[in-house]
């Protein structure tokens, strides 16, 4: 398990497969409202608040699952005062404890077509560099199809005609979600992204990302 803080109020969390393996949960269970589930939010509060000081007493929580196809998830919370967080769509699942009432917004690594946003073009350097050292990952064996865009100061890598069936999808999948954040693609998102945002990389993204970075 990895915890990071983002911002005062953000951090993220990565489960990678041995995690998954030895917590035994999934995506699906992790949707659901049971006992195992606050449990292991609780055991994820604990470790975040002794090692980074982010303390959830008296907060509500906002948690954005994603997962992959393999259940590799990573989790980016965010806290709110209580009068803060009021919006409560069709789609949106509580959890509640003691100490926190959740909702969980998930988004399933399950299409051809997914969107990263960086915080900055270190963050994806930092990507294109960890994939380098996965000497048997060819991205390209993924994804023929890789742009990146800058718009509002936040750069986008949009990726689409993925190989689900790639056998390395994984270990992409949860090195990205280290560098960058990803993102439910949606044609209008990405229509404003290609009208308003400038071209950083028009095609091969990570290849050349790989070729300037590393």
């Amino acid at each position: 398990m990895k915890i990071e803080k983002l911002t005062e109020n953000k951090i993220r969390v990565i489960l990678n497969i041995e995690d998954v393996d030895t917590t035994d949960i999934n995506f699906n269970s992790i949707l659901n409202k049971t006992t195992i589930n606050q449990k292991l939010f609780l055991e994820i509060l604990d470790k975040a608040e002794k090692k980074l000081n982010f303390n959830t007493d008296g907060c509500k929580l906002l948690i954005e699952l994603f997962s992959s196809i393999d259940d590799v998830l990573v989790f980016t919370i965010t806290k709110y005062e209580p009068e803060m967080l009021q919006d409560k769509t069709s789609n949106t699942k509580y959890i509640k404890t003691k100490r926190v009432t959740a909702r969980i917004k998930a988004i399933n690594y399950s299409n051809k077509h997914i969107i990263y946003s960086f915080n900055s073009m270190e963050d994806f350097g930092q990507l294109c560099s960890h994939l380098t050292a996965l000497k048997y990952f060819k991205f390209a064996n993924l994804s023929k199809n890789a742009s990146l865009f800058l718009y509002n100061g936040t750069y986008y890598l949009i990726i689409k005609n993925i190989n689900t069936q790639y056998k390395y999808i994984n270990q992409f999948y949860s090195i990205a979600s280290e560098f960058g954040k990803p993102l439910s693609p949606s044609k209008g998102f990405e229509g404003k992204l290609i009208e308003y945002g400038k071209v950083i990389i028009k095609r091969n993204a990570i290849d050349i990302g790989i070729k300037y970075f590393v």
